[in-house]
């Protein structure tokens, strides 16, 4: 299989930049497979030139690109979608801190029963407390954190079942 004439053959085309499967379809009669462990065993690993060309690299400044909504559905992506709802909520809970009253804010021994206990800032950073306003009746929260903090289960339902209507009069 390997003659001298194709060892000869093999040597070139691979000095000269072509792939393994390239040099594989030249010779003809043997893998892509067989060729690199041909070339592994005479120690043919350098080359003269790479078997494709380096793509161009960009050097301006890279950019973000957002995620397309869904085709079926017209809704954001999943992660888009939890990544905006992180930034709406990070951004009420920095307008929370500047509204709420130093006198309002909760500390773990301040806590009560009926006193928010949303948490306000990073747990390892001095400044942080809690809510502190009255909280609802059955609830730990106060009104708004209640709304942050519990999705309705409906809403979700809806949802998923029209988009696995939309799945089904795509199939």
């Amino acid at each position: 299989m390997w003659t001298d004439e194709r060892v000869e053959l093999l040597k070139k085309l691979w000095a000269d930049g072509l792939s393994a499967s390239q040099v594989a379809k030249q010779l003809g009669g043997v893998t892509r497979n067989a060729v690199i462990g041909k070339v592994h065993r005479l120690g043919l690993s350098g080359r003269a030139t790479p078997s494709r060309p380096a793509r161009a690299r960009s050097t301006g400044p890279r950019t973000l690109v957002r995620g397309r909504p869904d085709p079926l559905t017209g809704e954001a992506r999943a992660e888009e979608r939890a990544a905006r709802e992180t930034a709406e909520a990070h951004s009420e809970t920095v307008q929370e801190e500047r509204m709420l009253e130093p006198s309002q804010r909760a500390t773990v021994l301040t806590l009560t029963e009926h006193t928010c206990k949303w948490p306000i800032g990073d747990p390892g950073r001095p400044g942080f407390h809690f809510c502190g306003r009255g909280a609802d009746n059955a609830s730990p929260y106060c009104t708004e954190h209640a709304r942050l903090a519990y999705q309705p289960a409906q809403a979700r339902r809806n949802r998923e079942r029209q988009r696995s209507k939309d799945h089904r009069l795509v199939s």
